[in-house]
């Protein structure tokens, strides 16, 4: 086991904006600072810049990353990382920084394994490098990710995704669980948990992004179906049917149907799931009730039930939830 080089992309033509600092430490952190204790040698890590030298930074919050190193050094490198792309090129679709997709396409063929943490997927899947293969971003973008790009098969519920010479990972944090990863592919499980707890943070998270995604689904654009969903809302501990919706809506349950769907773009009987799912995601965030409690107010039942619908809508189990989540104490109205 060797650890090799790992060359970060820094994406940012002019500057690299606050908010895309914490992706771009990540790999800096895990990578970038020796632990001779854990193995020698450890990675080296080169920073290669797309921007121009000596430009100044394109808004007040942005910072300028000076590095010898620009994007023909990807090739030879081990690792390449691409820890975020320009918000234009996922908002706007405008182009990626010049040269990028070519120089990730080179290194991939030269052998280096190409990552990508949060929105950098986006570099990933125009150079065509997630063709066909499995992929992750940020639950916020997965969707922009699969329009775009239809021959990648988007995955919005795990971590990250290891296709073995091109990984992919969610947003934020879920970068920090991909790099551990690829210590312990790179050096072991040892190295890796040991690394974990020096930065105080789980060598291995339960469950996928499914956890972190707001299961309530928006409001509906049929003004005239707000009062029923409230009403619903209000009464999730109570058995509810889509005749029991069709009644109190005063119209037919294939109405209603129709007319929920086109406004909130999922079924009457997926809308009262995803109700319920939020009302004991509350519940288990805000108060320290027994699972079984939960799952009676939240209209899922058993614990049994409860725990079943966890598993296979948010990734985890109630009781992992609620110690990723809590917040005990506060108060969660009947109708949260």
């Amino acid at each position: 086991m060797s650890a090799g080089s790992v060359a970060v992309v820094v994406t940012e033509e002019i500057g690299v904006p606050s908010w895309d600092l914490y992706e771009l430490s990540i790999p800096c952190t895990v990578f970038g600072k020796p632990q001779p204790d854990l193995a020698e040698p450890w990675y080296d890590l080169r920073l290669c810049g797309t921007g121009t030298a000596g430009q100044d930074a394109a808004h007040p919050f942005a910072f300028q990353v000076r590095t010898p190193y620009g994007l023909d050094d990807l090739v030879g490198a081990d690792t390449v990382i691409v820890p975020s792309v320009p918000d234009a090129c996922v908002e706007e679709g405008a182009p990626m920084p010049q040269g990028l997709t070519d120089a990730l396409r080179r290194a991939h063929a030269a052998g280096a394994r190409v990552v990508s943490l949060c929105n950098g997927a986006f570099a990933l899947a125009e150079a065509g490098l997630l063709d066909g293969r499995r992929a992750t971003a940020h639950w916020q973008h997965t969707g922009q990710l699969a329009a775009r790009y239809p021959k990648v098969e988007v995955d919005d519920s795990v971590l990250y995704v290891d296709e073995g010479d091109v990984l992919t990972s969610a947003g934020l944090t879920a970068g920090l669980d991909l790099c551990l990863h690829l210590v312990r592919r790179d050096l072991g499980a040892h190295v890796a948990n040991q690394l974990a707890r020096r930065m105080v943070v789980p060598a291995h998270r339960p469950g996928g992004q499914a956890q972190f995604i707001d299961l309530s689904v928006p409001e509906a654009d049929d003004a005239s179906l707000s009062p029923v969903l409230e009403w619903a809302r209000q009464r999730l501990d109570r058995p509810l049917t889509v005749d029991d919706l069709a009644r109190r809506a005063a119209m037919s349950p294939r109405t209603l149907y129709r007319r929920l769907q086109a406004a909130t773009g999922t079924t009457p009987l997926r809308w009262l799931l995803n109700q319920r799912l939020a009302r004991a995601q509350s519940l288990l965030e805000a108060t320290d009730l027994p699972v079984e409690k939960v799952g009676e107010l939240s209209g899922l039942g058993t614990a049994n039930n409860l725990r079943h619908h966890f598993l296979k809508h948010v990734g985890v189990s109630p009781s992992d939830y609620r110690r990723a989540f809590s917040r005990a104490g506060q108060e969660v109205p009947r109708g949260a």
